[in-house]
């Protein structure tokens, strides 16, 4: 399967604030007893948006009808610390989440995103207030996140960005899923596997 290239990602945005939002809040783990990744997009920052007594909406910004459909997160540092599970990034794209500006990642969460296509981009504190401003003021506004130019644009609002240069590379160039390039190249295995020379093993005993 080619894999896309990807060196942006345009769409509204949603901000949810805060620094260090670990992978529990992401995903919390009583929702990764699960066979596939599949569903798992409606549990995200769950025990953030619903009340633990009644279920009811808490209003959390994921769920205001301004921002549905909303496939770009802004956040704030240190964002996807805790633990390594992949399962916190896959909720995050189950939910419709493309790609994810903060002041910075921790960095399993930030390989994780980037195996599955999602650039995780930073973008400084007084930047995110900025872009963060323009949402509030147009929630529609499209956002865009520019991998080859590295900044993110929000109508007359247009800041910079890094993102680690490897990353970068394998999204630009369709080359950040391993799993999907080893397929993609299953032929050439075998081919060479053929031209190996076979290794008998002899019992000792």
């Amino acid at each position: 399967m080619a894999l896309a290239k990807i060196t942006s990602v345009t769409g509204t945005a949603v901000v949810v604030p805060g620094d260090d939002i670990d992978t529990d809040r992401i995903i919390p783990a009583r929702f990764m007893r699960c066979v596939t990744f599949d569903g798992l997009g409606q549990y995200a920052f769950y025990d953030v948006r619903f009340d633990p007594g009644t279920g009811k909406p808490l209003n959390h910004p994921l769920d205001r009808p301004e921002h549905k459909g909303a496939s770009i997160l802004i956040s704030g540092n240190n964002f996807g610390c805790g633990s390594s599970r992949e399962h916190a990034p896959q909720a995050l794209q189950k939910f419709g989440i493309r790609a994810v500006v903060a002041g910075s990642f921790a960095e399993i969460f930030f390989g994780n995103c980037t195996t599955l296509g999602i650039p995780c981009v930073c973008v400084s504190d007084a930047d995110r207030a900025k872009l963060a401003q323009a949402i509030s003021a147009n929630p529609a506004l499209q956002v865009s996140v520019q991998l080859k130019t590295l900044r993110v644009e929000a109508g007359e609002c247009s800041v910079p960005c890094t993102i680690k240069e490897g990353a970068r590379q394998a999204l630009g160039e369709g080359q950040w899923d391993a799993i999907g390039l080893l397929l993609d190249g299953a032929k050439a295995v075998s081919a060479l596997e053929a031209k190996l020379p076979k290794i008998s093993l002899v019992s000792l005993s």
